[in-house]
């Protein structure tokens, strides 16, 4: 559903203003043919089955990195809600979006919640995370499964679904591997929820069902049960296959049952999984997979930049105001850590610089550039503004942590190890010769590799978002000269700035 050859909801994650042109194409694959979120209602003769597709897509929406993150604003909140009532008249339902839980901002307390009475999420955008998490499932807390399906652009992933009885079943499948084979009766233990699904049924069932699908004819399909062969299945209609079972002889624990089928070309495929009868039993999904889907990862890249940022803001005004202790005999490296810190807070040029730079980096623009094709914005660590609109920040404090890791927590550090160089006495050239070489090269190497991952930032800005973003871009380009004017100043500074220190430095060393 989420992986058509032209898959609408992949292509509307770059942005509603990058797909103009390919919304007619992928419209022909859709019940639906229109944008935004909507509620299709399937008719049976046995039921309604309720469809509810989950639009989070960014409007306008930017270029990448900056549309990782879906938003939902009230508005679709409360849209949703309405659809998610009118769909409790259903047997089952379905949500399906482009965007994981996790990677949607919206109102408290969440979409979660107003999906509750889904038996599943269907979802991509994160997919397999570029092959690191082939499976990628896991259950809310209510019991709607959240369910990522691999991209269908490089790796043909698809998915098929079923409703048995009102019992979900799903298999994820490469594009063009025969035979197809999904199970649906009994179903996953794993993917079952008592509180969407009448498992009862399995119990009272009097056959195992299987769809098997393939170009060639069928030939055979083979079921077993905890390694035992219960026996052939035979066709019913369709792909429908159905073996005669007592499901009480395995009502007690766990049981697992494969199916083996092969078609007239020779080829074979193998399903199982584990199911049971009881539902006091517990079965879990994977820990990593479950902390990617249902972390609210955004709140946690909040937190954790506005922590980092005040953290290193709050390091330097109190080294600024905190008196400094004195030397005694020879200083251990943690005094000369804190030591140096003293140094770096109580030099003006300093100071104010790295201060200023780390509340420019919470609160003001990072640059301005074209976001969206035809519309000049200005990204901020807590969002976008572009088009008139404001887009919350998601990815862009993500970006902000990186950017403190990884650049102004090091360049400090850099500082005032150059710094603490100066009250030693030494200058630029005859640091090599007193402080060990190999140290003294590795530093300077750590920054000058992390000075190029900032170049190539601007660069990349650039390509990205143009050139204006690459001139008006405070925390990359002007960073980039900045960093070397403090560099340089470290190295120039008068010594007379340092006098005291250096004296300090020099009475400590001679005792």
């Amino acid at each position: 559903m989420a992986n058509l050859p032209v898959n609408p909801e992949e292509i509307k994650s770059h942005g509603k203003n990058q797909v103009d042109r390919h919304q007619r194409e992928s419209w022909k694959y859709s019940a639906w043919r229109k944008d935004g979120s909507f509620h299709y209602i399937h008719t049976t003769s046995f039921g309604n089955y309720s469809f509810i597709c989950m639009d989070a897509t960014l409007s306008p929406g930017p270029k990448r990195p900056y549309n990782f993150f879906g938003i939902l604003n009230t508005n679709q909140v409360e849209e949703l809600s309405l659809m998610a009532t009118k769909s409790l008249h259903s047997n089952q339902t379905i949500w399906f979006g482009h965007f994981p839980t996790s990677t949607i901002i919206s109102p408290a307390p969440g979409i979660r919640p107003l999906m509750s009475s889904a038996t599943a999420y269907l979802c991509g955008h994160l997919h397999t995370l570029g092959g690191l998490m082939p499976v990628l499932h896991s259950q809310h807390r209510g019991g709607t499964l959240e369910l990522e399906l691999g991209d269908w652009k490089d790796n043909r992933k698809y998915r098929i679904l079923a409703f048995d009885h009102d019992l979900f079943s799903f298999a994820d499948l490469n594009f063009e591997e025969w035979p197809v084979v999904l199970i649906t009766n009994p179903k996953s233990f794993l993917y079952s929820s008592s509180a969407h699904e009448p498992l009862v049924k399995i119990l009272y069932s009097t056959h195992i069902r299987i769809l098997a699908f393939s170009p060639s004819v069928i030939t055979s399909v083979e079921v077993y049960i905890d390694r035992a062969h219960l026996g052939s299945a035979h066709q019913v209609s369709g792909p429908l296959y159905v073996l005669k079972w007592s499901p009480r002889n395995y009502s007690e624990g766990f049981h697992h049952i494969d199916v083996t089928v092969q078609d007239a070309s020779g080829r074979t495929s193998t399903r199982g999984h584990i199911f049971a009868m009881e539902e006091n039993l517990s079965l879990r999904f994977s820990f990593w997979p479950s902390v990617i889907l249902l972390a609210d990862h955004y709140v946690l890249a909040r937190v954790l930049f506005g922590l980092m940022v005040l953290s290193q803001i709050a390091l330097l005004v109190i080294f600024r105001y905190l008196q400094k202790p004195a030397l005694k005999e020879k200083p251990g490296l943690l005094t000369l850590t804190v030591y140096s810190l003293h140094v770096f807070s109580k030099t003006n040029a300093f100071y104010y610089s790295v201060l200023v730079l780390n509340l420019y980096t919470i609160l003001g623009p990072w640059f301005v550039g074209h976001l969206v094709d035809g519309h000049v914005g200005a990204c901020f660590s807590f969002g976008v503004f572009v088009g008139g609109s404001f887009l919350q920040g998601g990815l862009t404090f993500v970006v902000g942590i990186l950017q403190m890791l990884f650049f102004n927590l090091p360049l400090t550090a850099y500082l005032c190890w150059c710094l603490l160089l100066r009250c030693q006495g030494h200058g630029f050239r005859s640091h090599f010769q007193r402080v060990p070489r190999l140290v003294a090269l590795l530093v300077h190497l750590a920054m000058a590799l992390l000075l190029a991952w900032q170049v190539y930032s601007c660069y990349f800005l650039q390509r990205t978002y143009g050139t204006l973003a690459f001139v008006l871009s405070p925390m990359r380009t002007w960073l980039v000269v900045l960093t070397l004017a403090l560099i340089y100043k470290t190295w120039t500074l008068k010594s007379s700035v340092l006098r005291t220190y250096i004296l300090e430095m020099k009475n400590c060393q001679s005792s």
